[in-house]
Protein backbone atom coordinates (compact mmCIF):
# COMPACT_ATOMS: atom_id res chain seq x y z
CA UNK A 1 0.00 0.00 0.00
CA UNK A 2 1.56 3.40 -0.83
CA UNK A 3 1.08 6.23 1.62
CA UNK A 4 0.60 9.47 -0.16
CA UNK A 5 3.54 12.09 0.31
CA UNK A 6 2.02 14.67 2.73
CA UNK A 7 1.68 17.92 1.39
CA UNK A 8 4.15 20.36 1.94
CA UNK A 9 2.88 23.77 3.72
CA UNK A 10 3.66 26.87 1.45
CA UNK A 11 6.14 29.18 2.39
CA UNK A 12 3.47 32.08 1.85
CA UNK A 13 0.16 32.03 2.62
CA UNK A 14 -2.32 34.68 2.26
CA UNK A 15 -5.69 34.39 2.16
CA UNK A 16 -8.23 37.11 1.35
CA UNK A 17 -5.86 40.03 2.91
CA UNK A 18 -6.62 43.05 3.01
CA UNK A 19 -4.98 46.72 3.37
CA UNK A 20 -6.95 49.73 3.91
CA UNK A 21 -5.74 53.15 5.25
CA UNK A 22 -8.81 55.90 6.22
CA UNK A 23 -10.57 55.40 3.26
CA UNK A 24 -8.06 54.31 0.60
CA UNK A 25 -8.27 50.20 0.03
CA UNK A 26 -4.75 49.71 -1.39
CA UNK A 27 -4.92 45.91 -1.10
CA UNK A 28 -8.43 44.24 -1.78
CA UNK A 29 -9.03 40.67 -0.51
CA UNK A 30 -6.02 39.32 -2.20
CA UNK A 31 -5.23 35.70 -1.91
CA UNK A 32 -1.14 34.46 -2.53
CA UNK A 33 0.85 31.29 -2.62
CA UNK A 34 4.46 30.67 -2.73
CA UNK A 35 5.49 27.30 -2.72
CA UNK A 36 9.29 26.04 -2.08
CA UNK A 37 11.31 25.72 -5.29
CA UNK A 38 9.10 28.28 -7.48
CA UNK A 39 9.19 31.51 -8.20
CA UNK A 40 6.17 33.51 -8.07
CA UNK A 41 5.96 36.89 -10.23
CA UNK A 42 3.75 39.68 -8.69
CA UNK A 43 3.46 41.85 -11.18
CA UNK A 44 1.18 45.07 -12.10
CA UNK A 45 1.50 48.86 -12.73
CA UNK A 46 2.88 51.49 -9.96
CA UNK A 47 0.33 51.86 -7.44
CA UNK A 48 -1.52 48.29 -8.12
CA UNK A 49 -0.91 47.05 -4.38
CA UNK A 50 2.03 45.45 -5.10
CA UNK A 51 4.31 46.84 -2.33
CA UNK A 52 1.94 47.10 0.32
CA UNK A 53 1.05 43.01 0.38
CA UNK A 54 4.52 42.11 0.14
CA UNK A 55 4.76 44.26 3.60
CA UNK A 56 1.37 42.65 4.89
CA UNK A 57 3.10 39.60 4.12
CA UNK A 58 6.49 39.70 6.05
CA UNK A 59 4.93 41.58 8.80
CA UNK A 60 5.75 44.91 7.94
CA UNK A 61 2.16 45.76 7.86
CA UNK A 62 -0.56 44.57 9.74
CA UNK A 63 -3.46 43.29 7.45
CA UNK A 64 -6.52 45.47 8.00
CA UNK A 65 -8.36 42.19 7.04
CA UNK A 66 -7.34 38.55 5.98
CA UNK A 67 -4.84 36.07 7.37
CA UNK A 68 -1.02 35.17 6.25
CA UNK A 69 0.62 32.04 7.36
CA UNK A 70 4.35 31.88 6.79
CA UNK A 71 5.77 28.41 6.97
CA UNK A 72 2.92 26.77 7.60
CA UNK A 73 2.81 28.88 10.77
CA UNK A 74 1.39 32.52 11.82
CA UNK A 75 3.94 35.33 11.81
CA UNK A 76 6.42 34.69 14.46
CA UNK A 77 9.52 36.95 15.00
CA UNK A 78 12.00 33.67 14.33
CA UNK A 79 10.34 33.46 11.06
CA UNK A 80 12.62 36.90 9.72
CA UNK A 81 15.80 34.64 10.32
CA UNK A 82 14.29 32.07 6.93
CA UNK A 83 13.61 35.45 5.08
CA UNK A 84 15.22 37.34 2.27
CA UNK A 85 14.40 40.31 1.72
CA UNK A 86 15.05 43.19 -1.15
CA UNK A 87 13.02 45.85 -0.81
CA UNK A 88 12.35 49.28 -3.25
CA UNK A 89 14.94 51.28 -0.82
CA UNK A 90 17.40 48.26 -1.11
CA UNK A 91 17.45 48.33 2.85
CA UNK A 92 20.99 49.55 3.18
CA UNK A 93 23.14 51.70 5.04
CA UNK A 94 24.54 54.53 2.50
CA UNK A 95 26.96 55.70 5.37
CA UNK A 96 28.26 52.15 6.30
CA UNK A 97 30.91 50.90 4.08
CA UNK A 98 29.75 47.32 2.24
CA UNK A 99 31.96 45.27 4.68
CA UNK A 100 29.92 46.54 7.26
CA UNK A 101 26.33 46.49 5.51
CA UNK A 102 27.14 42.70 5.22
CA UNK A 103 28.43 42.08 8.45
CA UNK A 104 25.58 43.86 10.14
CA UNK A 105 23.14 42.00 8.73
CA UNK A 106 24.68 38.93 8.90
CA UNK A 107 25.05 39.17 12.57
CA UNK A 108 21.15 40.34 12.25
CA UNK A 109 20.26 36.35 10.96
CA UNK A 110 22.04 34.90 13.20
CA UNK A 111 24.90 34.00 10.72
CA UNK A 112 28.79 34.57 10.75
CA UNK A 113 30.13 36.90 8.15
CA UNK A 114 33.20 34.50 7.47
CA UNK A 115 31.00 31.85 6.74
CA UNK A 116 30.23 30.96 2.84
CA UNK A 117 27.89 32.86 1.44
CA UNK A 118 26.05 30.27 -1.29
CA UNK A 119 25.81 31.34 -4.72
CA UNK A 120 25.28 35.47 -3.32
CA UNK A 121 26.54 37.72 -6.44
CA UNK A 122 30.04 39.41 -6.25
CA UNK A 123 28.53 42.47 -4.60
CA UNK A 124 31.91 44.14 -4.55
CA UNK A 125 35.76 43.94 -5.23
CA UNK A 126 38.13 43.56 -2.36
CA UNK A 127 38.97 47.01 -2.94
CA UNK A 128 35.43 48.06 -2.78
CA UNK A 129 34.78 46.70 0.71
CA UNK A 130 35.40 49.78 2.62
CA UNK A 131 33.59 52.06 0.32
CA UNK A 132 30.75 53.20 1.70
CA UNK A 133 27.51 51.88 0.44
CA UNK A 134 26.24 55.31 -0.87
CA UNK A 135 29.30 55.99 -3.05
CA UNK A 136 28.91 53.01 -5.06
CA UNK A 137 27.16 52.83 -8.55
CA UNK A 138 23.01 51.84 -8.16
CA UNK A 139 23.95 48.70 -9.97
CA UNK A 140 26.48 47.69 -7.65
CA UNK A 141 24.46 48.83 -5.09
CA UNK A 142 21.91 46.31 -5.82
CA UNK A 143 24.64 43.59 -5.80
CA UNK A 144 25.04 44.22 -2.54
CA UNK A 145 21.59 44.25 -1.48
CA UNK A 146 21.40 40.85 -3.16
CA UNK A 147 24.12 39.54 -1.44
CA UNK A 148 22.82 40.93 2.31
CA UNK A 149 19.61 39.06 1.25
CA UNK A 150 21.19 35.67 0.35
CA UNK A 151 23.94 35.43 2.70
CA UNK A 152 21.98 33.63 5.46
CA UNK A 153 20.23 30.89 2.52
CA UNK A 154 16.87 31.67 2.79
CA UNK A 155 14.42 29.64 3.08
CA UNK A 156 12.28 32.51 1.57
CA UNK A 157 13.22 35.41 -0.56
CA UNK A 158 11.45 38.39 -1.43
CA UNK A 159 12.51 41.07 -3.86
CA UNK A 160 10.20 44.32 -4.50
CA UNK A 161 11.09 45.38 -7.79
CA UNK A 162 14.46 44.09 -7.73
CA UNK A 163 15.90 45.44 -10.87
CA UNK A 164 14.70 48.72 -11.50
CA UNK A 165 16.84 50.74 -12.80
CA UNK A 166 19.91 48.72 -13.59
CA UNK A 167 20.75 47.32 -17.24
CA UNK A 168 19.34 44.38 -19.14
CA UNK A 169 22.61 42.56 -18.79
CA UNK A 170 22.33 43.52 -15.14
CA UNK A 171 18.27 42.16 -15.02
CA UNK A 172 19.19 39.02 -17.30
CA UNK A 173 22.14 38.22 -14.33
CA UNK A 174 19.86 38.77 -11.32
CA UNK A 175 16.82 36.44 -12.85
CA UNK A 176 19.75 34.31 -13.31
CA UNK A 177 20.35 34.21 -9.81
CA UNK A 178 17.08 34.03 -8.62
CA UNK A 179 16.51 30.93 -10.62
CA UNK A 180 19.39 29.25 -8.55
CA UNK A 181 17.49 30.20 -5.63
CA UNK A 182 14.49 28.46 -6.37
CA UNK A 183 16.64 25.69 -7.78
CA UNK A 184 17.98 25.19 -4.26
CA UNK A 185 14.67 25.16 -2.72
CA UNK A 186 13.71 28.49 -1.98
CA UNK A 187 10.63 29.85 -2.30
CA UNK A 188 10.79 33.16 -4.25
CA UNK A 189 8.50 36.15 -4.45
CA UNK A 190 9.25 38.55 -6.84
CA UNK A 191 7.70 42.00 -8.29
CA UNK A 192 8.48 43.58 -11.53
CA UNK A 193 6.70 45.65 -13.84
CA UNK A 194 8.84 44.70 -17.08
CA UNK A 195 6.72 41.96 -19.17
CA UNK A 196 10.46 40.46 -19.92
CA UNK A 197 11.25 39.20 -16.73
CA UNK A 198 7.55 38.08 -15.83
CA UNK A 199 7.44 35.59 -18.25
CA UNK A 200 10.32 33.91 -16.28
CA UNK A 201 8.59 33.11 -13.01
CA UNK A 202 6.56 29.77 -12.72
CA UNK A 203 3.37 31.26 -12.07
CA UNK A 204 2.18 34.97 -12.41
CA UNK A 205 -0.45 36.84 -9.80
CA UNK A 206 -1.47 40.08 -11.41
CA UNK A 207 -2.71 43.10 -9.46
CA UNK A 208 -4.06 45.85 -10.75
CA UNK A 209 -6.03 49.13 -8.29
CA UNK A 210 -5.31 46.46 -5.24
CA UNK A 211 -6.90 43.62 -6.41
CA UNK A 212 -5.77 40.37 -8.57
CA UNK A 213 -6.63 40.45 -11.71
CA UNK A 214 -5.35 36.84 -12.86
CA UNK A 215 -3.22 34.35 -12.28
CA UNK A 216 -1.37 31.62 -13.66
CA UNK A 217 1.45 30.71 -15.78
CA UNK A 218 2.26 33.33 -18.48
CA UNK A 219 0.16 30.74 -21.39
CA UNK A 220 -2.97 31.11 -18.55
CA UNK A 221 -2.77 34.81 -18.23
CA UNK A 222 -2.94 35.26 -22.13
CA UNK A 223 -5.26 32.72 -22.89
CA UNK A 224 -8.03 33.39 -25.09
CA UNK A 225 -7.08 37.14 -25.17
CA UNK A 226 -6.21 38.90 -29.13
CA UNK A 227 -5.13 41.87 -30.13
CA UNK A 228 -6.47 43.70 -33.94
CA UNK A 229 -3.11 43.88 -36.31
CA UNK A 230 -3.37 46.65 -38.76
CA UNK A 231 -1.23 47.25 -41.50
CA UNK A 232 -1.28 49.84 -44.16
CA UNK A 233 0.70 52.27 -46.22
CA UNK A 234 -1.05 54.97 -44.32
CA UNK A 235 0.09 53.83 -41.32
CA UNK A 236 0.69 57.21 -39.41
CA UNK A 237 -3.03 58.13 -40.28
CA UNK A 238 -4.27 55.07 -39.06
CA UNK A 239 -2.26 55.29 -36.11
CA UNK A 240 -3.82 58.74 -35.32
CA UNK A 241 -7.33 57.78 -36.11
CA UNK A 242 -7.54 54.87 -33.59
CA UNK A 243 -5.69 57.01 -30.90
CA UNK A 244 -8.23 59.92 -31.15
CA UNK A 245 -11.39 57.33 -31.23
CA UNK A 246 -9.70 56.29 -27.84
CA UNK A 247 -7.86 52.85 -28.81
CA UNK A 248 -4.96 51.88 -26.75
CA UNK A 249 -2.86 51.72 -29.65
CA UNK A 250 0.65 50.10 -29.74
CA UNK A 251 3.07 50.45 -32.43
CA UNK A 252 5.25 47.75 -33.54
CA UNK A 253 7.51 48.60 -36.39
CA UNK A 254 4.85 49.95 -38.86
CA UNK A 255 2.26 47.19 -37.79
CA UNK A 256 -0.33 48.85 -35.63
CA UNK A 257 -1.54 46.34 -32.46
CA UNK A 258 -4.63 47.63 -30.86
CA UNK A 259 -5.46 45.31 -27.56
CA UNK A 260 -8.44 43.65 -27.01
CA UNK A 261 -9.79 45.85 -30.08
CA UNK A 262 -13.05 44.74 -31.66
CA UNK A 263 -12.21 43.43 -35.37
CA UNK A 264 -15.48 45.10 -37.44
CA UNK A 265 -15.45 47.74 -35.14
CA UNK A 266 -11.29 49.03 -36.18
CA UNK A 267 -11.67 47.93 -40.04
CA UNK A 268 -14.98 50.12 -40.41
CA UNK A 269 -13.32 53.09 -38.96
CA UNK A 270 -10.51 53.03 -40.69
CA UNK A 271 -12.81 52.19 -44.44
CA UNK A 272 -14.57 55.54 -42.69
CA UNK A 273 -11.88 57.54 -43.00
CA UNK A 274 -10.73 56.49 -46.33
CA UNK A 275 -7.32 54.42 -45.33
CA UNK A 276 -7.15 50.83 -46.44
CA UNK A 277 -5.81 48.51 -44.33
CA UNK A 278 -5.15 44.59 -43.77
CA UNK A 279 -6.99 44.18 -40.12
CA UNK A 280 -6.35 40.65 -38.50
CA UNK A 281 -6.59 39.29 -35.01
CA UNK A 282 -3.64 37.68 -33.40
CA UNK A 283 -2.89 36.62 -30.07
CA UNK A 284 -2.13 39.17 -27.30
CA UNK A 285 1.30 39.76 -25.80
CA UNK A 286 2.04 39.85 -21.99
CA UNK A 287 2.20 43.55 -22.24
CA UNK A 288 -1.08 43.72 -24.08
CA UNK A 289 -3.10 41.88 -21.58
CA UNK A 290 -1.68 44.03 -18.93
CA UNK A 291 -3.54 46.87 -20.54
CA UNK A 292 -6.59 45.23 -21.05
CA UNK A 293 -6.34 43.89 -17.59
CA UNK A 294 -5.95 47.97 -16.26
CA UNK A 295 -8.71 49.37 -17.67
Amino acid sequence: MTVPAPEVASAVDARAVTGRFGSFTAVDAVDLQVRAGEVVGLLGPNGAGKTTLIKMVLGLLTPTDGTVTLFGEAPRLEHRRRIGYVPQNLGLWPDLTVAENLEFRADVFGRNSAGDPGDAPEAYTPEQSGTLVGELPHGMQRRVAFTAALQHRPDLLVLDEPTSGVSPLARSEFWDLIGRQAERGAAVLVSTHYMDEAVQADRLVVMTRGKVAAMGSTDDVIAGRSTVTVATRRWTDAFAVLDEAGYDVILAGRTIRVPAGDLEQVGRLLMTEGITAEVHLAPATLDETMLELDR
